[in-house]
């Protein structure tokens, strides 16, 4: 096999569904969700696993919060204000998780929801 053609066909694998924005932002959701979920087990007892989740989530929202500020985002008004809302909140809480104030449910239970958004359940067909 040529190195050309084993170029083209390295990343072409036609069993792969293709993936879509949506599909991407959920997957975004789903890996920080359960890096927080497992992090804050109190079994667990990994703060330094949970400092890091907690800022991949924050990162994750301050990425969510930049494209919703864009004038030529897509999305309804009232929709981007607030999801700008659950990010300015998003980094407040996650201030408290890192001082051992509060605790991680919340944003887990928040992404959670998004996650549902983004995959529509719960929407009337």
């Amino acid at each position: 096999m040529s190195v050309t053609l084993m170029a083209k066909t390295a990343y072409a694998d036609p069993n792969q569904p293709t993936r879509t924005p949506r599909d991407t932002e959920y997957e975004a959701f789903a890996r920080v969700t359960r890096r927080l979920k497992q992090a804050s087990n109190p079994d667990a007892h990994d703060f330094p696993g949970l400092v890091s989740a907690v800022h991949d989530n924050r990162q994750l929202w301050n990425v969510l919060a930049a494209d919703v500020a864009l004038p030529e985002n897509p999305l309804p008004g009232e929709l981007r204000a607030r999801l700008s809302y659950l990010a300015a909140f998003t980094r407040l809480h996650s201030q408290k998780i890192l001082e051992s104030k509060a605790s991680v449910d919340i944003l887990i239970e928040i992404n959670t929801s998004i996650m549902r958004g983004l995959r529509c359940e719960g929407k009337p067909t």
